[in-house]
């Protein structure tokens, strides 16, 4: 069974943020994962969540604004463990349940009043611009989609990032990643990035701007940025650009052309595929589209959500998957 919650609580509202954003909270598998609803006005919904260990307030908040003040519903949300979503253990990232929680998020978003069911789109960066790409292809409820920075494939996004991680470190994280796979009560926890040496996901020199890209000044102090250690194979072998030849609806891939920590030709590459997608390129590293590329970037997506929802006539019939 399926069932919503939405609260008219109106706590932990960011500074600048919409004071009508309502808490709201939805059932994926057996779990609640938490978002927040930001009631729209022009009938289409943007579905979003953060990179793959990025809770919703630093991973959505600066975008949700912008869709929101142009009129658009938004639903950001938590993936399950992570942030204010249910599930246990804490802070495991598994490909699976997060694009199963993506699955729940459309079927919640299209039962919100304001809405048109007809006119859902997904957004995601990093890994969750990955699994973009994968909703897009298999969920025929997607109307348009906007991949940002994506990690279209993870293989070689893995290799590229050793570059920057010294032989001992990567070591001991390859040990911390076999013993988190034991049966055992609680994760171990690496951080999401830091300096190389040290036992973590990213060294990456443009990963080290994740803290001030997404949290300046320590706006989410509530924000852990840490995941168990196995997460790690799953992020590394997923490949979801694969499946962009599949992708029917308007797909929007903005890349970083100096992007180290997803990569940006795997990401073109799979923009090239895809039969509808449009390519935007901005200079920087990964999270050039949070710092000096954001307002290029978020005029780029709200124009593309305005052409594909909102000035053209969106039916119910679905074209062919």
């Amino acid at each position: 069974m399926v069932h919503f919650l939405e609260s008219n609580e109106k706590n932990h509202v960011e500074v600048g943020m919409p004071e009508d954003r309502k808490k709201a909270r939805f059932v994926s598998g057996d779990v609640e994962c938490a978002a927040w609803h930001y009631p729209g006005t022009n009938g289409a919904c943007v579905i979003m969540a953060g990179g793959g260990g990025v809770t919703k307030e630093p991973g959505t908040d600066p975008f949700a604004k912008r869709f929101h003040e142009a009129g658009f519903s938004v639903l950001a949300f938590d993936y399950r463990r992570l942030g204010e979503s249910g599930g246990r253990p804490r802070q495991v990232v598994r490909v699976k349940s997060q694009v199963a929680d993506w699955g729940a998020a459309l079927t919640y978003a299209a039962t919100l009043p304001e809405v048109d069911p007809a006119r859902l789109a997904v957004w995601g960066f990093s890994l969750s611009g990955g699994h973009v790409f994968e909703i897009a292809a298999r969920d025929s409820r997607t109307a348009a989609a906007i991949a940002q920075t994506p990690n279209a494939d993870g293989l070689a996004a893995a290799r590229a990032a050793s570059k920057f991680q010294r032989p001992l470190a990567t070591l001991r994280l390859t040990g911390r990643v076999l013993l988190d796979l034991l049966p055992r009560r609680r994760p171990l926890l690496v951080p999401l990035a830091a300096e190389p040496g040290t036992v973590t996901l990213l060294t990456t020199p443009d990963s080290l701007d994740g803290d001030r890209a997404l949290n300046p000044g320590n706006r989410y102090p509530e924000w852990r940025q840490e995941i168990a250690a196995r997460s790690v194979p799953g992020i590394a072998t997923y490949r979801p650009g694969r499946l962009a030849a599949g992708i029917r609806c308007p797909l929007l891939v903005l890349v970083a052309d100096q992007d180290q920590t997803a990569l940006a030709q795997p990401a073109v590459d799979a923009a090239g595929r895809a039969p509808r997608a449009e390519l935007v390129r901005v200079p920087g590293g990964h999270y050039a589209p949070f710092l000096g590329e954001h307002e290029r970037a978020v005029e780029a997506e709200v124009d593309f959500l305005r052409r594909h929802l909102v000035d053209l006539d969106v039916t119910l019939s679905a074209e062919p998957r």
